[in-house]
C-alpha cells in the first residue's frame, strides 16, 4: 500500500466547477490546492463542457493523482438543472476515465457526513470544517472549491468502507456497474 497519495475532489457544476487537492502522507491530509472554474461567462453549454473536459485534463496532467472523489447529481425538481449538472459531472467524469484515473462518486449527504456528521449541513459548516481539518487561512468567497475539496476528504475518510459509493477504474468497470442505462 502506498504511503502517499494525491486526491482529486470535484463538485461539478455548470456555473461555477470547484476542486480540490489533498495530498495523503502516512495517513495524514494536507492541502496541496483548492480552486474553481468560473462558468457563467460562456452562453453555450457545450462549451462549458468542454471547459469542464480541458480543466480536468490540465489538472491530472499536473498534479496526477492517483484517485478521483466527485459529488454526485441530487435529485431536485427542475429537471433541466439535474440533466446539466449530470452532464458536467460526466464531462468531469470522461475526463478522469480517459487518464486511467479511479473514481469514486458521493451523495452530497454522505460528504456533508463524512465532514461534519450531520448530512444536513450547509456550505458554510463543511467550509469552515474543513478549515479546521486542513488548517486553511482563508475561506474562498464562493464555496465551490471547499465543496470539491469536501469530495476529496471524504473519500480519504471512506477509504476502504466504501458502500453507497460507486467505484470506477475504467470505462470497462463505468459499463459493468451500470448496465441499466445501456439502452439496447
Amino acid at each position: 500500500m502506498p504511503t502517499e497519495k494525491i486526491i482529486l475532489g470535484i463538485d461539478p457544476g455548470t456555473t461555477i466547477m470547484g476542486f480540490g487537492l489533498i495530498l495523503v502522507r502516512n495517513n495524514q491530509m494536507g492541502l496541496i490546492q483548492m480552486d474553481e472554474l468560473i462558468l457563467k461567462k460562456y452562453d453555450d453549454h457545450y462549451v462549458k463542457l468542454r471547459k469542464i473536459f480541458e480543466r480536468t485534463i490540465e489538472i491530472i496532467d499536473n498534479y496526477h493523482p492517483d484517485e478521483i472523489a466527485i459529488e454526485a447529481p441530487f435529485f431536485g425538481k427542475n429537471i433541466q438543472s439535474m440533466l446539466k449538472l449530470g452532464r458536467a459531472q460526466g464531462v468531469a467524469m470522461a475526463a478522469g476515465l480517459s487518464r486511467d484515473v479511479p473514481i469514486t462518486e458521493y451523495s452530497p449527504k454522505k460528504i456533508k457526513m463524512s465532514i461534519t456528521g450531520n448530512g444536513n449541513a450547509s456550505k458554510e459548516q463543511v467550509a469552515k470544517m474543513l478549515q479546521q481539518l486542513l488548517k486553511i487561512k482563508t475561506l474562498p468567497t464562493n464555496l465551490d472549491a471547499t465543496d470539491g475539496l469536501a469530495a476529496a476528504v471524504c473519500h480519504f475518510f471512506n477509504e476502504g468502507k466504501i458502500e453507497n459509493s460507486k467505484g470506477y477504474s475504467g470505462w470497462a468497470s463505468f459499463v459493468s456497474q451500470n448496465e441499466k442505462r445501456i439502452v439496447k
